[in-house]
């Protein structure tokens, strides 16, 4: 146990020198790593030198240079043919950082390499610099998805670099696809996720389908809410309680105490502004920018109007919890991610009842956009499941995404029809 500490903290006191062969050596040294990987330049780019490649099966690291005379200029890393346990992932959380030429690792693809500790997590981390990351066939169960789940997003933090994910040849269920779309409720980065080729079923599809269109805020997630408007608005914490209904209640019993004299006062005072307010955005208001410009829109009309400058206004909040939302019986609801564009679900296990909330997801991101909201998805993936393809909902979902994607597929059913290795 103290040379394990004493391991721990001489690595931690090494400082990397930027040689990756040398760093490595030491910090496989303090880590007690016996097999210390090779690391060579690929052939393509010492071809003036003979660079021996890689033999299959051999612990080793080709790197690129932008110098082929500067160890210290690597500018790109591989590592191919060998399991990578977290031992060794850690001392690579502490070598690559140290390439100075290495601005940021952008892509990963770690595929066929269990980690029985269900580390995959730390590479989504807040401050991860990943656009890209694969981990296909890497028996990812449950337990693994909840904590990548997690590294996409909670309340408290999230992933802003992640663009794709794929997560396809996996052991992921239903229970698993929850935590995904609980990762996807506050993630607004991600633009593509694959769970194609997993065990994931109806009330997965249906978890999943929640997230994409309007959702209720829990208790705690509109206390978190209202905090971050209040930070915003520059107002202190304390002014709200624990419960988050503090303020409301100060609020109605301040306007109970008001007489009646004082509420028609406010009230008059209240239309004087609200009319000044209109004779001023009509002097303001171009032709051009409202195609209704003489339709009397009434009180929904209004609140729409309210609710479109708002959107306007936070087009890109701090915090997916301050999108506008509609109140609506007692309830605040938000309009879901509309940032995900291509999900993969093909070789799962849903039936046409999971098929039905994926489509009505579609459908109403569809009405949202046509109400000037965010795009959302234009890629659905649902090849080979537990319905025909020839029913109703399956042949409404294609029209549907034809409309919102027009492009051909190129690539599409590349991955569905690959063989698990």
């Amino acid at each position: 146990m103290e040379s394990e500490q004493r391991a721990e903290q001489g690595a931690e006191q090494y400082q990397c020198c930027g040689l990756l062969q040398q760093d490595l050596t030491e910090l496989c040294a303090w880590a007690g790593i016996t097999s210390i990987p090779r690391v060579t330049v690929r052939p393509s780019c010492a071809a003036t030198e003979g660079a021996e490649p890689c033999r299959l099966g051999e612990r080793c690291i080709q790197v690129e240079l932008q110098n082929d005379n500067d160890p210290r200029s690597v500018c790109g890393v591989f590592l191919r043919g060998w399991k990578v346990d977290e031992e060794m992932l850690g001392v690579l959380s502490k070598c690559l950082p140290a390439l100075g030429s290495l601005k940021t690792l952008k892509s990963l693809t770690l595929e066929g390499n269990p980690l029985p500790e269900h580390s995959f997590h730390v590479l989504m981390g807040a401050s991860s610099t990943l656009s890209h990351l694969s981990l296909r066939n890497n028996c990812i169960d449950d337990r693994a998805a909840q904590l990548l789940g997690q590294g996409l997003s909670s309340m408290s933090s999230s992933n802003h670099s992640l663009l794709s994910l794929v997560l396809s040849f996996n052991r992921i269920s239903d229970v698993g696809a929850e935590h995904i779309a609980e990762g996807l409720r506050w993630n607004r980065s991600l633009l593509s996720l694959s769970l194609a080729h997993n065990r994931i079923g109806d009330a997965g599809a249906v978890k999943l389908a929640e997230v994409l269109q309007p959702f209720k805020l829990r208790h705690e997630e509109v206390v978190e809410r209202r905090r971050l408007q209040m930070e915003e608005q520059g107002q202190p914490r304390a002014a709200e309680s624990s419960s988050g209904h503090a303020l409301s209640l100060q609020v109605s019993a301040a306007a109970g105490k008001l007489s009646a004299t004082k509420q028609r006062t406010g009230t008059t005072k209240k239309k004087e502004l609200l009319r000044k307010d209109k004779s001023k955005q009509s002097k303001k208001s171009t032709a051009p920018s409202d195609s209704r410009p003489g339709r009397s829109r009434g009180a929904k009309g209004a609140i729409e109007e309210q609710q479109d400058t708002e959107a306007e206004d936070l087009a890109e909040p701090s915090h997916p919890l301050l999108e506008p939302g509609l109140h609506c019986g007692g309830n605040v609801i938000l309009p879901g991610n509309r940032v995900l564009l291509n999900l993969n679900l093909s070789y799962n296990r849903i039936t046409e009842r999971g098929l039905g909330a994926l489509l009505a997801a579609v459908e109403g991101q569809e009405q949202q956009e046509g109400a000037g909201g965010r795009q959302g998805l234009r890629c659905l993936s649902l090849n080979r499941n537990n319905f025909s393809s020839a029913c109703a909902a399956f042949t409404r979902l294609q029209k549907l995404l034809l409309q919102r994607d027009p492009l051909p597929k190129l690539v599409e059913g590349e991955e569905e029809h690959s063989q698990d290795p």
